[in-house]
């Protein structure tokens, strides 16, 4: 049963009399009940158009967390041939949290890391909502190094609300391995795309996506810190979160304004939840686009384009 948030309620009353109609098509009245469901087939349509048209910064929050959104590993199983994840940073551990290893990507060879968030309770416990520990950034690191090493293009799929905070974290060196996965992102020779497929949050998503190309769905969010989080800091309350995400500027089209990002990667109308086959169609023309204007680059140019990318945010700002 698809579950609606709050804004959405007209098109769920729409769609539960849509239902109701479904179950009396039957007999003599067919043909009268068959035009009434097209009639408000239609109406559900523009519904929801009209109202993802005119979304605000904090409903697409919401949209960007809907628990029906595809994850990280929906893209891998869609996009990505011949997959071999790859475990542990040859330091600590494994963090789940972070999906990472080789494979092809429309026949061309790839590394792929991710933020997996998990879709049923019992996955979100085992990838710790996607939010990952220093195992995870290392590992990136060292699947990074060693995609670099054989000229392989790196692939990183984001959504995570930050870096996990808890104490292990910080005692296994949080900061220092998210500052290392942002350098050795800047250092490749190889090109490397970054697609904000959900939540982009903290240094937590740009540890893995300081990219040659960042790319973001078009109601997905990318921003330093969560609305609640800011709320807290600025007004020490968190009922505020929907002022600071306005204020904050975090959706796909403020931050393609600001050039923050490349390119917005346009969803199925009701979002990325209403038609993941869809969306990931999308993402994967985009992903290929992307890669296509970079494969000919030779790895200094690669190297010192990006770094230029990165330099120049902020610099043209008004």
């Amino acid at each position: 049963m698809r579950s609606y948030l709050d804004f959405e309620k007209p098109v769920a009353e729409i769609e539960a009399k849509l239902d109701e109609l479904r179950a009396l098509e039957a007999g003599d009245s067919a043909a009268a009940i068959g035009e009434e469901i097209s009639r408000l087939e239609a109406k559900a349509v523009q519904t929801l158009r009209d109202i993802y048209a005119t979304l605000t910064p904090w409903q697409k929050t919401q949209v960007a967390r809907h628990h029906e959104r595809p994850r990280c590993l929906d893209y891998v199983g869609a996009l990505i041939t011949d997959f071999v994840p790859l475990a542990g940073d040859r330091k600590f551990g494994d963090d789940e949290a972070i999906i990472g290893g080789f494979g092809r990507f429309r026949g061309e060879s790839i590394c792929l890391i991710g933020h997996e968030k998990g879709s049923t309770t019992e996955d979100r416990l085992k990838h710790n909502f996607g939010m990952a520990r220093p195992e995870g950034y290392r590992k990136a690191v060292r699947l990074m190094q060693m995609a670099d090493r054989f000229g392989i293009p790196i692939l990183s799929l984001v959504d995570t609300e930050g870096a996990y905070p808890g104490i292990g974290a910080e005692e296994r060196g949080q900061a220092e391995a998210i500052a290392r996965s942002t350098e050795a992102c800047l250092e490749l020779g190889v090109p490397n795309v970054a697609l904000i497929i959900g939540v982009g949050g903290s240094g937590g998503a740009i540890a893995v996506a300081t990219a040659s190309r960042v790319l973001m769905l078009e109601h997905s969010f990318y921003s330093v810190i969560s609305p609640e989080g800011a709320a807290s800091i600025l007004w020490r309350d968190t009922t505020k979160a929907q002022e600071a995400a306005t204020s904050m500027k975090i959706t796909a089209q403020d931050l393609s304004r600001f050039g923050i990002i490349d390119q917005i990667v346009t969803e199925p109308i009701g979002g990325a939840h209403r038609d993941p086959h869809a969306t990931i169609a999308a993402a994967s023309e985009a992903i290929g686009s992307a890669f296509d204007d970079l494969k000919w680059l030779d790895r200094e140019t690669v190297r010192r384009q990006r770094r230029e990318k990165f330099l120049a945010i902020g610099r043209t700002l008004s």
